[in-house]
């Protein structure tokens, strides 16, 4: 088996540290030849000096400056948006990892398709503001795209040797997030340690608090309408707090299929690194005795995200961006304390009534159009908030 070289985007995040890790117990087959982050300099240094990447891209110039002194001289680093493309351009790389969070990521992964690069995808707001045009541009560079977040790379797996044309419905699991039962006036006063608190996985902050809203959920809706080609009437989200089976898929002829795992991120990536191979991984197996599969229909009236997701979907457009870029904002004001817990789906719902919605939208709308729904977000919070 050939070795495969990476850029792993978002090196210093959760999906980030669980890629290297694949590839630190994998050292025959899996190289780096490119990382990334925004200014989380310390544990940067640390991978660099594990790793030895040619090129690293951070954040800005007073990071790239202080990383610097920290790592050999013949280290290339870069910096801002430019710097993440360079990454994902990089000759050496086969596949580029995008593990940045948030809207950033729509740029270097459309780069890194131009550049021939398969995609590790976990960075669901690329696919959700733009997946159209990444599916397109995908298409006409014959590159591959593997979802690497649990839920879409248990659909990839369960779809292997069938056809898309044979599904029936995807059945998207969500685990709950720490408030599954509670009602809408228990999560009045919630606060943000309380929302951090994910039951079953470890995950950075954004992506925590997504969780307890659902609106991860809703996001990965949306996501699995652009990776899988179906419609979101086709998508059943079932709530299974166990999180043991990732995903399952129903086919026309009643057969469902499911992929189930250990709460472990990094068989996923594994999988999605390897793809089309399967490799042999060291990760602990599942261990089936004792324990108990439970199903449950969403509460969509205390967790408006998947409602408002669904409205995203039908709508097209750039509306699943407004949804999404909306949320990024709300989000870090909920983190700053600034809103409470249930204000969060309060104001994506108020921003997607007042977006404009652009059908067939090129990147450069795509673009204008994130930046201004997260002005108009932040000048709304601080108005009312």
């Amino acid at each position: 088996m050939k070795k495969k070289t990476l850029a792993i985007l978002g090196s210093t995040g959760s999906v980030g540290r669980q890629s290297l890790d694949v590839v630190r117990q994998n050292k025959d087959a899996l190289s780096v030849a490119c990382l990334s982050a925004n200014t989380n300099v310390d544990r940067l240094s640390e991978q660099i000096l594990e790793f030895n990447p040619t090129l690293v891209a951070v954040g800005s110039k007073q990071a790239a400056q202080e990383l610097k002194k920290r790592v050999p001289k013949e280290t290339n680093i870069v910096t801002g948006l430019d710097g993440l493309c360079l990454a994902a351009t990089h000759p050496e790389a086969d596949m580029v990892v995008t593990a940045i969070s948030g809207s950033v990521g729509i740029l270097p992964t459309i780069a890194a398709i131009k550049a021939g690069k398969d995609i590790a995808l976990a960075n669901k707001e690329t696919m959700v503001a733009a997946g159209e045009q990444i599916n397109a541009t995908a298409k006409e560079y014959g590159v591959s795209i593997i979802p690497v977040d649990s839920e879409h790379n248990a659909i990839f797996q369960c779809l292997y040797g069938n056809e898309r044309k044979d599904i029936r419905k995807i059945l998207l699991t969500a685990s709950g997030g720490p408030f599954f039962g509670r009602t809408a006036p228990e999560l009045k006063n919630v606060t943000v340690q309380d929302a951090l608190k994910h039951p079953n996985w470890s995950m950075g902050s954004k992506i925590s608090i997504d969780s307890a809203t659902l609106m991860n959920k809703g996001l990965e809706l949306i996501e699995a309408v652009a990776l899988f080609g179906v419609d979101q009437a086709d998508i059943q989200i079932v709530i299974h707090p166990q999180s043991l089976v990732h995903s399952m898929v129903e086919f026309i002829d009643g057969s469902i299929i499911a992929q189930l795992a250990p709460t472990d991120m990094r068989l996923a990536i594994h999988n999605a690194l390897f793809y089309p191979q399967r490799v042999e991984s060291n990760y602990a197996s599942l261990d089936f005795f004792g324990r108990s599969l439970t199903f449950f229909e969403p509460d969509e009236e205390t967790f408006q995200a998947l409602r408002l997701a669904r409205q995203a979907s039908i709508t097209g457009g750039t509306m699943p961006l407004a949804f999404s870029a909306a949320n990024e904002v709300a989000v870090e004001a909920f983190l700053q304390e600034q809103i409470g817990f249930l204000t969060i789906t309060t104001i994506v719902e108020e921003m997607m009534m007042r977006h404009n919605c652009i059908q067939q939208a090129t990147i450069e709308e795509i673009l204008y159009a994130d930046a201004e729904i997260k002005r108009q977000t932040r000048t709304y919070i601080d108005k009312h908030f």
